[in-house]
Parts: C-alpha cells; structure tokens; sequence
C-alpha cells in the first residue's frame, strides 16, 4: 500500500489523481489504482467534508461520555460499545484506559437533547454501570483542523 498517497489523501480528499501523481512523482494510474485498492481493502473507509457548523449558523452541541461497564465473558466491552455505537446521535465509540472504559462523543442539537439521551438511552444499557458527561465548551483543533482561522488552500497548482 502507498502510504504517501494516503497521508495526501487524508489531508485533502478533494484532490485528483493526476494532482497526487504530480505530488508524489508516480504516474497517474498508478495512483488510481493505489486509491482502488485502498478504497476495495476498507483501507479508505469513506471521503467527508468537516464543517465548522458555528460559522455555517447551525451550532451543534458535543459531549464526551465517560462510560464505566461490565465487560462480558467472552466479549469484553464489544457488546455494550456495539449497542452504544448503534444509536444516531453517537458520533465516536472507544475502548479507553483509565478510571472509566468507554469514552463516547455524542452529537445534538441543545444540551438537554444531549442529557435525555445519556438518562433515557445511554445509562439504561444493560451493563452501563455509570456516566460522566463532559460538554464540549469550544472547539480550537480538531482531527488536525484548527477552527476559527479561514483554510487556506494548500494544494499543488498542476499545469498540463
């Protein structure tokens, strides 16, 4: 597998084959058939775009859920997390170490749609012996994008 078309990739999903064949000096099919192998191989799991919802007007409210559960015989934590990462509003779903076992990243539209769900779905999972919920005050970076600042265009300008 081509890791560096991948960590190109991963940087900016918008860009063609022939931009990432002039980026990494391969030729163009042997990046397509870089990214089909990737993308056949679950090695690339989807393209998204990352908005920032506060400056589209459409504020959205995150949460980080502390999770303390009892793993199962035979399954450990997979069968809670399994449940947990099968309802809509979880955004994120991991196995972490420390005082609690799993931390999950919640998504809504107000706090209390946040609090109703850790009260009326999360706690009430058999196994969730307890929560702590975090909400997510202001986002300064994430997934390598720091937000406030405009992006600017990083990408090789290709001439035929």
């Amino acid at each position: 597998m081509d890791l560096e078309v991948l960590r190109i990739l991963e940087k900016d999903a918008r860009l063609s084959a022939a931009q990432l064949a002039a980026m990494t000096g391969k030729s163009e099919a042997e990046v397509a058939a870089t990214v089909a192998a990737a993308e056949k191989a679950g090695v690339i799991r989807s393209y998204r775009t990352r908005i920032d919802w506060e400056k589209a007007g459409a504020g959205r409210v995150y949460a980080f859920i502390d999770v303390a559960a009892q793993p199962e015989r035979g399954t450990g934590y997979d069968r809670i997390a399994e449940r947990i990462y099968r309802y809509p509003e979880v955004h994120s779903v991991y196995l972490v170490s420390g005082s609690q076992d799993l931390r999950v990243v919640v998504e809504g539209k107000t706090m209390q749609e946040v609090a109703n769900f850790v009260a009326e779905k999360l706690a009430t999972i058999d196994g969730v012996r307890g929560t702590a919920t975090h909400f997510l005050l202001k986002k300064y970076k994430d997934d390598g994008d720091i937000f406030g600042e405009t992006p600017t265009d990083e990408r090789l300008a290709v001439t035929p």
